[in-house]
């Protein structure tokens, strides 16, 4: 079995190397990389890997990040020193996740796991799609979570926790029922075909609305409307005219 190990601290790095080494089992690393940058470069040029371990966080970015760029179709495991972001963040998204410090009876048990799932998905195979099987377990039509930055940090947001997207000044922003709002490279075009429509709601060229956010509607001029939110006091916001009739039946939905 072909490894890549995808990690920016040297020491962690070497530490899984040498507990993989330990194992009962035919394990060849094939390469160490420190970077998102990096890590694109060398699964475009090499082979797919069998297995992939990969670091949440990397001087550059996130490592899914990669996965953005790259189809990495060999089941991946995640490693972190971050408890909940870690969970929160990629549960739904990886065969499975270690905490650092990692042990030998982490790889052990995650390695039981794998094989639960190969035995099961070979079975009438010659060998197994670990592509079809992600997609399988993981499916979902409309995304889940938002990575945004702020300075040099990277952060995972929830659809749930973001109660609304809008444009000002040429770009696009998310606000969270906090208050807090992150600059995305995405159009709200882009947007509203990612985002669940029974929870997401473009009511002009500027707001797309979480219905979570929806506080009190009235009457406007001009047959429109106005929609109060939560934790959003920058402007009015308004339902566009031709927008009113799909609004009401989305909020009566």
């Amino acid at each position: 079995m072909n490894v890549l190990i995808i990690e920016d601290e040297q020491l962690s790095a070497e530490r899984l190397a040498d507990l993989l080494d330990q194992l009962d089992r035919e394990v060849q690393v094939s390469a160490i990389i420190d970077s998102v940058r990096q890590a694109v470069r060398w699964l475009k040029e090499q082979p797919a890997p069998d297995l992939a371990f990969l670091d949440i966080q990397l001087a550059d970015g996130l490592s899914f990040q990669i996965l953005d760029q790259v189809e990495l179709t060999c089941p991946i495991i995640f490693t972190t020193a971050y408890d909940e972001f870690a969970i929160e963040a990629f549960k739904t998204n990886s065969i499975a996740y270690l905490l650092k410090p990692i042990n030998k009876a982490d790889l052990e048990q995650t390695f039981a796991k794998l094989d639960q799932l190969q035995a099961v998905f070979q079975q009438g195979q010659a060998a197994m799609d670990w592509k079809k099987l992600r997609e399988n377990l993981h499916k979902s039509p409309y995304k889940k979570r938002f990575i945004v930055k702020s300075g040099a940090h990277f952060y995972s947001v929830k659809t749930e926790d973001i109660q609304c997207f809008f444009s000002e000044h040429k770009m696009v922003w998310l606000q969270q029922f906090t208050g807090k709002k992150y600059a995305l490279d995405l159009s709200l075009d882009e947007l509203e075909q990612q985002l669940d429509p029974s929870q997401f709601f473009r009511i002009n060229r500027k707001y797309l609305l979480n219905l979570e956010a929806v506080n009190k509607v009235t009457a406007y001029s001009g047959s429109r409307l106005k929609v109060d939110l939560r934790h959003h006091e920058k402007e009015q916001v308004i339902v566009s005219r031709e927008r009113v009739g799909d609004f009401k039946g989305w909020l009566d939905q």
